[in-house]
């Protein structure tokens, strides 16, 4: 799958992702130009979890996102539904307990987490309102969720180097450093094809979320979004 435009069917996905797993975090930090790791670090900011909290990290990949929350004391649950990613976390992180799990059919009880996160794979999930709608199914009544995710960059500037960034410059570096080059030819078209800022925020009203709120990051390249479940 190397179209944006495709229906994003799981095993389609799931299989980019097994392909990428080996390089996925490398790959990252050279096409993010080292901006990945900041990113990180205003997720874990955001959600602020704390000792005996218990946190949802959902999209976790290898497990390098739930790093922080188990720093902080929190209980952490990392949950993808990529095998392949899962499994190089467990070689990785044996400490984490590395879950498998369909954000559209979230494994988990009611109510189960202090706080749930997911950072650059909700644009990947078939169906983002219903993974919404589970991340807040999930959430104990005064928890929080915290986005991370691609977004629209505010300076017209910017937002057209960015374009061109990635269609044009991206490919060619995947090539390089990725195990699977097409994947970043869908994901650099899955960011251009994803809602801005102010759609993202309408979603997560409309899946119940209140007190909604976003924060940019790296001039809008990225949004931080956040809201609390009553």
């Amino acid at each position: 799958m190397t179209r944006a435009s495709l229906d994003k069917q799981p095993h389609e996905v799931a299989a980019m992702f097994d392909d990428v797993a080996a390089k996925y975090d490398l790959t990252n930090d050279v096409l993010s130009l080292g901006q990945a790791r900041a990113w990180r670090r205003a997720v874990a900011d955001a959600v602020g979890a704390g000792e005996g909290d218990l946190v949802l990290d959902l999209g976790a990949g290898t497990g390098t996102s739930s790093l922080p929350f188990a720093a902080a004391g929190a209980r952490v649950v990392p949950c993808d539904f990529s095998i392949g990613m899962l499994t190089e976390g467990k070689k990785r992180h044996p400490e984490l307990p590395l879950t498998a799990g369909d954000a559209t059919r979230l494994p988990f009880a009611d109510a189960s987490f202090d706080a749930v996160t997911i950072s650059f794979a909700l644009r990947n999930v078939h169906d983002t309102d219903a993974a919404l709608g589970e991340l807040y199914r999930v959430t104990k009544p005064g928890g929080r969720v915290v986005i991370c995710e691609f977004s629209t960059p505010t300076w017209t500037p910017l937002r057209t180097v960015y374009t061109e960034y990635l269609m044009r410059a991206l490919p060619p570096v995947a090539t390089r450093v990725s195990s699977n080059p097409d994947a970043y030819v869908y994901l650099a078209e899955s960011i251009r094809a994803w809602p801005d800022q102010a759609g993202l925020a309408a979603r997560l009203q409309q899946a119940g979320w209140s007190k909604v709120a976003w924060r940019n990051l790296t001039g809008g390249i990225v949004a931080l979004h956040r809201a609390t479940r009553v």
